[in-house]
């Protein structure tokens, strides 16, 4: 049994409008709407949330949303790099845990995180080891593999950031916005999930090898099969 089966309001947030534009004109060519973000359908309703790019506009526009209106489930979505060259480009993944990848200071040659200079606990919630868990205890029936993500304010595109951000923090993906977005759905105790398109390899910087057209695509072919599907047709009175 999926949660979107039962979901009455879910949120839906996106860095850009560019990665979701496709899931937008399904839902304003099937669902009916007053709002340019806002759609209903059969007693469900899904908002859209267009935040910006990055941790600070991500958790202003997240904090507004949740401080004016509740959600059953909150869900962000968008396109990441992995560091793992085993992930295809173009696959979709599932986020289960985020890391802070350039909160800190540098000591010489030496990266310090806000745990290690003692400014935060790291296991003060929502902190869990430093890291912040997607701990939402209902099953969803979905089937995509599970990474562990970093999140920067700038993106890995030279070697040694690259070699040292693999060797701290062991993650399989990285993107700008996931950190914010797991931290204000556990410090509202909304259950949420994170999904992530693979557009580019975190290598030394080179967009000719990216592929975003095809992680947007196979992003929003996803969320209209996956997500939007469920929230209308598997309804349980």
């Amino acid at each position: 049994m999926s949660l979107l089966a039962v979901m009455k309001h879910l949120l839906i947030a996106a860095a850009t409008q560019a990665e979701i534009q496709a899931l937008i004109n399904h839902l304003q060519h099937n669902w009916s709407s007053d709002d340019a973000y806002i759609f209903e359908l059969d007693n469900r309703k899904i908002t859209i949330c267009i935040t910006g790019v990055g941790l600070m506009a991500s958790s202003f526009a997240l904090a507004r949303l949740f401080a004016t209106a509740q959600y059953d489930f909150a869900m962000q979505v968008g396109i990441a790099g992995s560091f793992d060259q085993n992930i295809p480009l173009g696959s979709i993944v599932s986020v289960s845990t985020e890391r802070l990848g350039d909160l800190g200071a540098e000591d010489h040659d030496t990266y310090m995180d806000i745990f290690e200079l003692g400014f935060v606990d790291p296991n003060i919630f929502p902190y869990n080891n430093g890291a912040l868990h997607n701990n939402t205890s209902i099953a969803l029936n979905i089937k995509l593999p599970e990474v562990k993500s970093l999140s920067v304010n700038m993106v890995s595109g030279n070697s040694t950031t690259i070699d040292r951000r693999k060797k701290l923090f062991d993650c399989a993906i990285e993107s700008m916005e996931g950190a914010a977005f797991h931290y204000a759905c556990l410090q509202n105790q909304i259950p949420f999930l994170q999904i992530r398109s693979i557009s580019n390899y975190v290598i030394p910087r080179d967009k000719s090898t990216w592929k975003i057209k095809v992680a947007i695509d196979n992003l929003n072919n996803w969320l209209i099969n996956n997500v939007v599907n469920f929230a209308v047709f598997n309804q349980i009175q």
